[in-house]
């Protein structure tokens, strides 16, 4: 991924969760329940996705070099080399 595109998710993150935080709070009263519920999913859904995104633009820009090696797991998936012995 280039930077630029990275850079873009940072900023679109960021953008994705102060615009929805503020929608929640700027909610007036007077709606029915369902409104407050739909919403309220919308918000939450809608936060959930601006942090995937921020997490994925980060590591796109190299902030976070020490999560690049869970690409591989390579202590859970058998990626771990072992001594080798006579042949059985």
């Amino acid at each position: 991924m280039s930077r630029k595109i990275a850079g873009f998710l940072v900023g679109l993150a960021a953008f994705m969760i102060v615009e929805w935080i503020n929608l929640g709070f700027n909610l007036q009263d007077g709606h029915p329940t369902a409104f407050y519920v739909v919403h309220g999913v919308l918000v939450a859904v809608n936060v959930g996705l601006g942090l995937v995104l921020g997490f994925v633009g980060v590591r796109g820009l190299g902030g976070l070099r020490g999560l690049r090696g869970l690409r591989g797991l390579r202590g859970l998936r058998g990626g771990v080399k072992r001594p080798q012995g006579p042949p059985v």
